[in-house]
C-alpha cells in the first residue's frame, strides 16, 4: 500500500506535493520521494523515512518546477529496507519517465524476463515499480516511433500496458517535455482521483489530499482508465481497458484510508458506520447486550464501528486506551518478545473504564492476533471481569497479493481455524465477526454503481483471475527483503490515519 500524488501546475509544485504526501502519510512511512521538472529537467529527492524527515528545507529548493509527482511508501514487494527502491523511479527513455506506483503486480516476475528478452529492458532492483516503468516506457517507444508525443499515442501505449500487466495498479507518470499521464487497473482495485483549482491540476490516491490542499474534488479515475494533462493544465481522458469493472479493495474502506476520504463514491467514514452497525446484529446474536457493561474501541480506525454499535444496543461508549504517538510501529520489532512490550508501550490502559465490567471490544480487524491477544490480556489486568471481542471485518483467512502486505496463510489467526479456536487463541470470552456478505452489503449500500469488491484477504476470490496457491507462495516468497537485524515483518500493521 502507498499513497501518489501528481500535479500540473502554472506554478511551483514542490510545496503542494510535499502538503499533499502528509495527507496521505498513513498509506506508508516507511519511504517518501518527490520529483519535479523545469525546461525537461527532472529533479528528485527520496529516501527512507517520514515526509518530515526526508524533506528538508534544502531538499524543497533543489526542487523547483511547475509539474511533479510524490508518493509515500509502504512496501508490498522487493527490499523493504533498500534505498534504491524509494520512489519514484526514473527511466531515461523515451523522452525520459518518472512513475509512482500504488499496487502490486501478480505476473512481475514473468514480466521481468520479457523484458530481459524481447523488449531489451534492464531491470535494476526486485521492484514490481521499476518493472511496470519500463512495460509502460517499452509502449510509449512503440507508439511513436520517434514522433512528437501525442495523448493518442499515450492511450495506444497504456492499452498495451493493460493487456501485459496483471495485478493492480494505481499510477502516476510524468514525462519529460510533455506531461503527466495516470491510469487505473481495469478492475480499479486501487484508488485513484482527481482534482483542480483555478490553475492547478491535481491526481492523488484519496480525495483528502485535493480537499486539504484546496482543490475541488472532480472524480474518480475509472477502472482502465488513462487521463493525460499536458504541460498547459488541458485534461484528456479515455478508457483503455478492454472491458474494466469498478471492485476497489474492500480493506481500504475497513482500514486503510483516512475516514475523510471519499473513495468511488463512498464515504469512508459512513462505511465503518455501517459495518458497525451490520455488527451489532451479529453482538445481539452472540451475546445478550445486558451482558455488556461498556463498549470499546481499540484506536484509531475502530472508532466509527464502535461508536455506532454502542448506540445501537444502547450501550455507553468510552475510551479505555489510550495511544502513544511517539513510539515505533510494532511490526519493525526484531522479535516477539519486543513486539509484546512494543503494543504496551504503543496502547496504555484507562484502569477505571475496565474494573469489574464485563467489556466488548471493537476492534477493525484481526490479521495475525498476536496484538489482540496482548490487548484482552491488558484488559483483565485493568480490572475487567469478562472481555468480549467483536471484529468489524470477518475472519482474515487469506493473503492479500493487490498491495497490502498481509502475512503468509500459516501467520494469518484465522486461517483453517474456526472462531472458537481464534477464542482460545486470543483468550477473550466471546468473539464476534462480522460476516464476509454482511461486510460487502454495508459498504455496497452507499454506491450501488459498483460491480462488487476485492475481498480476497475474506472470502478467498481473487478478482484479476489469475491467482492460484503456487503464485500466492512466490509472491509471498518475494514479498519483503530483510536487512542485517532480520527484522520481523510478517504481521500486518499498517501505519493508522493519526499516527
Amino acid at each position: 500500500m502507498c499513497g501518489i500524488v501528481g500535479v500540473v501546475s502554472n506554478a511551483p509544485v514542490n510545496q503542494l506535493i510535499y502538503d499533499a504526501l502528509l495527507l496521505l502519510q498513513h498509506r506508508g512511512q516507511d519511504a517518501a520521494g518527490i520529483v519535479t521538472q523545469q525546461e525537461r529537467k527532472f529533479f528528485m529527492h527520496k529516501a527512507k523515512g517520514m515526509v518530515r524527515d526526508v524533506f528538508r528545507t534544502r531538499n524543497m529548493r533543489s526542487l523547483p518546477g511547475n509539474c511533479g509527482l510524490g508518493q509515500v511508501r509502504y512496501p508490498t514487494a522487493g527490499n523493504a529496507f533498500s534505498e534504491e527502491e524509494a520512489q519514484p523511479f526514473y527511466v531515461n527513455a523515451p523522452f525520459g519517465i518518472v512513475l509512482v506506483h500504488n499496487g502490486n503486480l501478480t505476473n512481475a516476475h514473468a514480466l521481468k524476463s520479457e523484458l530481459f528478452s524481447t523488449d531489451h529492458r534492464h531491470i535494476n532492483t526486485e521492484s514490481d515499480s521499476e518493472v511496470l516503468l519500463n512495460v509502460l516506457a517499452h509502449e510509449i517507444e512503440k507508439t511513436t516511433r520517434g514522433l512528437p508525443l501525442q495523448p493518442r499515442d499515450v492511450f495506444a501505449a497504456v492499452r498495451n500496458v493493460h493487456l501485459r500487466v496483471k495485478g493492480s495498479y494505481a499510477v502516476i507518470a510524468l514525462i519529460a517535455g510533455h506531461g503527466v499521464l495516470a491510469f487505473r487497473d481495469p478492475f480499479g482495485i486501487r484508488p485513484l482521483c482527481l482534482g483542480k483549482s483555478q490553475d492547478t491540476v491535481v491526481l492523488a490516491s484519496e480525495s483528502v489530499a485535493l480537499e486539504g490542499t484546496s482543490h475541488q474534488f472532480v472524480r474518480n479515475v475509472d477502472p482502465g482508465e488513462a487521463i493525460f494533462i499536458d504541460l498547459q493544465g488541458q485534461v484528456h481522458a479515455q478508457q483503455c481497458a478492454q472491458s474494466p469493472t469498478l471492485k476497489p479493495c474492500i480493506f481500504e474502506f475497513v482500514y486503510l484510508a483516512r475516514p475523510d476520504s471519499v473513495m468511488d463514491g463512498i464515504s469512508v467514514y459512513q462505511a465503518r458506520l455501517n459495518l458497525g452497525e451490520s455488527l451489532a446484529k451479529r453482538v445481539i446474536s452472540t451475546v445478550p447486550p445486558n451482558e455488556i457493561d461498556v463498549v470499546i474501541p481499540i484506536p484509531e480506525s475502530s472508532r466509527p464501528s464502535a461508536a455506532q454499535l454502542a448506540q445501537l444496543l444502547g450501550l455507553p461508549y468510552r475510551e479505555g486506551f489510550v495511544k502513544n504517538r511517539y513510539v515505533g510501529r510494532t511490526f519493525i520489532m526484531p522479535g516477539q518478545a519486543v513486539r509484546k512490550k512494543s503494543v504496551r508501550q504503543k496502547l496504555n490502559v484507562i484502569a477505571s473504564e475496565f474494573k469489574g465490567r464485563n467489556v466488548l471490544l471493537v476492534d477493525d480487524s484481526i490479521v495475525r492476533g498476536t496484538t489482540s491477544k496482548e490487548i484482552v490480556q491488558m484488559a483483565r489486568d485493568a480490572g475487567a471481569r469478562k472481555v468480549y471481542m467483536a471484529s468489524a471485518a470477518p475472519p482474515v483467512r487469506f493473503p492479500n497479493v493487490y498491495g497490502i502486505d498481509m502475512p503468509t496463510s500459516s501467520e494469518l489467526v484465522a486461517h483453517n481455524r474456526t472462531v472458537e479456536q481464534i477464542r482460545e487463541i486470543i483468550g477473550c470470552d466471546a468473539l464476534i465477526y462480522q460476516d464476509v456478505e454482511g461486510m460487502k452489503k454495508a459498504i455496497g449500500s452507499l454506491n450501488g454503481r459498483l460491480d462488487g469488491f476485492d475481498a480476497s484477504c475474506f472470502d478467498g476470490v481473487y478478482v484479476t483471475g489469475d491467482i492460484n496457491a503456487n503464485d500466492i507462495a512466490r509472491l509471498n516468497a518475494g514479498r519483503l527483503g530483510t536487512d542485517e537485524a532480520d527484522q520481523d515483518n510478517s504481521r500486518l500493521a499498517l501505519p493508522n490515519f493519526q499516527d
